[in-house]
């Protein structure tokens, strides 16, 4: 089923979950570990991220250096695969124009599609962990919304060779993120919303947005496109905070508001366990605030301490 048939057939707020493929040769059974939890709350759909390779040095036998490609976490499309059969829950796949040519990604949704996978989340994507600025694929994307188009002529029947007639439509349902609080390379909240709007009209049905532990930074999002003409779906994404080390490190990477009230009370704690207490107190707020004013749907990044958002959901539903 398509995120947006969820969310449309819905009679009471239902929940989503984020995954993390494990890094190369660990074993999928971390993954089902982790899921297995959470199937009594009966997560509508999984969204799985995707990575890019990184570029490595590796040191030949005489002594030089040669620069490999390594992909850290692959495996998201049969962990997608995996995901379906053994819970008959839909698997939402991330796709990214970083570090991926325009045919490989179509190769990826033409199997997305031959496994039944129906949703896509369409991403720009980052750029390498060692490098300043996203650079994209000589053969690839620059932006999203060229991703975005991509997965639209696809379900057109579209493919990057001209020859191909009468090709198989795809019937992917496109999602994109959205930023409450801006993408920190936006140089202001109106050109941010530019480009979502871009990502509508080419075909995305709905939003998902960046983590956020101000529900006001939601609801003004909310607002801020309605005004700009968004009027698809959107989809809060929540984490829980409960360490201090994510006080820097959530700000620096994400580039989100920490509020002074949960950042004192995590730099207050004595001890690990009520870090993880103040954390879950937090986000049980933040769901129990969103949850009461009539947000259909809540989806939790689960990487790091998914028993948080167990212990959250335990309480909600």
């Amino acid at each position: 089923m398509k995120v947006t048939d969820h969310l449309k057939q819905a009679q009471k707020p239902i929940i989503s979950l984020e995954i993390l493929p494990p890094t190369k040769g660990k074993s999928i059974d971390s993954i089902f570990s982790q899921l297995d939890a959470f199937m009594e709350f009966k997560p509508s759909f999984i969204n799985v991220t995707y990575h890019r390779a990184e570029q490595v040095f590796k040191k030949r036998t005489d002594g030089t250096f040669e620069r490999v490609d390594i992909r850290k976490r692959p495996g998201t499309v049969g962990i997608c695969a995996a995901i379906m059969n053994r819970y008959g829950v839909d698997a939402v796949p991330h796709l990214i124009c970083g570090g991926f040519s325009k045919e490989e990604t179509e190769n990826a949704l033409i199997d997305l599609h031959f496994l039944g996978v129906n949703n896509v989340l369409a991403l720009r994507g980052d750029a390498p962990s060692n490098e300043k600025f996203f650079t994209p694929h000589p053969h690839g994307h620059h932006y999203a919304d060229d991703l975005v188009q991509q997965i639209a002529d696809l379900n057109k029947g579209k493919y990057q060779e001209d020859d191909i007639l009468d090709g198989v439509e795809t019937n992917f349902c496109i999602g994109v993120a959205g930023y409450p609080e801006k993408h920190f390379e936006a140089p202001n909240m109106d050109s941010d919303l530019y480009f979502l709007k871009k990502k509508i009209d080419k075909g995305a049905e709905y939003i998902t947005t960046q983590m956020f532990f101000e529900n006001k930074h939601f609801y003004n999002f909310q607002e801020q496109c309605k005004q700009n003409g968004i009027l698809v779906p959107i989809i809060p994404g929540l984490k829980p905070l409960t360490t201090k080390k994510q006080l820097t490190i959530i700000p620096s990477i994400f580039k989100v508001e920490v509020p002074i009230e949960l950042s004192t009370e995590i730099m207050k704690a004595k001890t690990e366990a009520a870090c993880d207490q103040i954390g879950a107190e937090w986000l049980l707020a933040q769901c129990k605030d969103l949850l009461k004013q009539n947000t259909p749907i809540l989806h939790f990044y689960t990487l790091g301490k998914p028993h948080i958002v167990k212990k959250v959901l335990e309480q909600l539903f």
